[in-house]
């Protein structure tokens, strides 16, 4: 397999980890019950790992030495076989290599936009994207990421469908859009995930998202039904009950007493940590027993004017710098959603079905979570083999 090389593996590995590529496919292609489907779905997944500027049908086709790209095509149009059942594999995949022996680990929901032209790809249409900062004609899609102490990798997806498709219904029938397909918010394909995630096994140590699926009051009662922490990035104009009285969070922020503000690192960045000045109160409503409802408050050192505002649910015993440390890791699905794009073809589809988008969505899932695992094993084999090396030499 010539495969999209992290960087610092040698050849010797890449042969190795071509070996275990084999290995989990048989595992995964058992999902597909022909013999011939299953080997051009095999080698679809290679072409994603593989070095090819634009992953295409033509650029994927030319990599498995076709002619054309029509089995390529076939691959993701009326070949017989379930992207879902490939997604419970790479889910329970990713929990394996990503997750140290113990950890929950983090889940993190986002979306992500993908430009497209026209208008007969399935769910396009004028709407924000926040990949282009604007209002464009675009796909969007709602992805959510496991995050481990080993890696971090997408998933789950699901494609939203915005309500002018859902009410045209001969334009979802040309898309091949299921005709029990109901129009859900964002927020609410984020609980379908959320609940495949948690009902397959995974006790992840948090749930985290961004305002779009934080002002969701419904989803956010569904996570704390489940026990399940969260942090949840909400408007300003979010309401907490704080000393017995329900206030907007913004004027909470302006009560915070000075000396309550801590200057914390969210993480590091490009350029070191990334440090905000962070406070946390204790809102006053009961939470279930052993967890606790806090507001979470996020300032600019460069622009104090500039607030950004959480609310949370947060084991007993959780502090402010617990809090911080969690938050700090929603940045890890935009990495995932770059390296995706950049290195298995996550936007390079070309597409307009409805399985078309879900099967080679979920091929290019897959092949990330690969990647992530190789890079673990990797940086492990090398940290294995500089710890040897530092206690031969300290044991002369």
């Amino acid at each position: 397999m010539t495969a999209a090389t992290p960087q610092g593996i040698s050849p010797e590995e890449v042969g190795q980890w071509a070996d275990e590529f084999q290995a989990i496919w048989r595992q995964l292609g058992a999902t597909i019950r022909r013999r011939d489907t299953r080997s051009r779905v095999e080698q679809y997944t290679r072409g994603l790992l593989g070095r090819i500027d634009r992953k295409n049908g033509w650029q994927l086709a030319e990599y498995t030495g076709d002619d054309d790209p029509s089995a390529m095509q076939h691959v993701l149009d009326r070949a017989d076989w379930d992207a879902d059942k490939i997604r419970d594999e790479l889910r329970r995949y990713a929990a394996e290599h990503l997750l140290a022996h113990g950890e929950g680990g983090v889940l993190v929901m986002d979306e992500t936009g993908f430009m497209k032209k026209g208008e007969k790809s399935v769910g396009v249409n004028r709407q924000y994207s926040g990949t282009a900062g604007k209002i464009d004609n675009c796909q969007i899609g709602v992805f959510l990421a496991l995050v481990g102490s080993r890696g971090r990798a997408l998933v789950d997806r699901e494609l939203y469908l915005p309500k002018e498709w859902c009410d045209d219904e001969p334009r979802c029938h040309e898309a091949k859009v299921p005709p029990e397909t109901k129009f859900a918010t964002k927020p609410q394909l984020a609980q379908k995930m959320f609940a495949r995630a948690l009902e397959s096994g995974l006790t992840p140590a948090w749930a985290l998202m961004d305002e779009v699926y934080g002002n969701d009051g419904k989803l956010l009662r569904f996570l704390e039904a489940r026990k399940q922490p969260y942090i949840a990035a909400v408007s300003l104009q979010q309401r907490v009950e704080i000393g017995g009285l329900s206030k907007r969070l913004d004027i909470v922020a302006k009560e915070v007493p000075p000396e309550c503000w801590v200057r914390l690192s969210a993480g590091e960045g490009l350029k070191g940590p990334r440090l905000f000045d962070w406070a946390a109160m204790p809102a006053s409503t009961l939470a279930e027993d052993g967890f606790r409802r806090w507001a979470l408050f996020r300032r600019s050192v460069e622009n104090p004017k500039e607030l950004a505002y959480y609310r949370c649910l947060a084991p007993e015993g959780a502090g402010l710098k617990d809090l911080v440390e969690a938050a700090g890791q929603r940045w890890s699905i935009e990495c995932c959603f770059e390296a995706a794009k950049q290195e298995t073809g996550l936007g390079g589809y070309e597409v307009r079905s409805w399985h078309g988008w879900y099967r080679h969505i979920t091929l290019s899932m897959f092949a990330l979570a690969f990647l992530a695992a190789v890079r673990a094993a990797s940086a492990e084999a090398a940290l294995g083999a500089l710890t040897k090396k530092t206690i031969r030499r300290w044991s002369r």
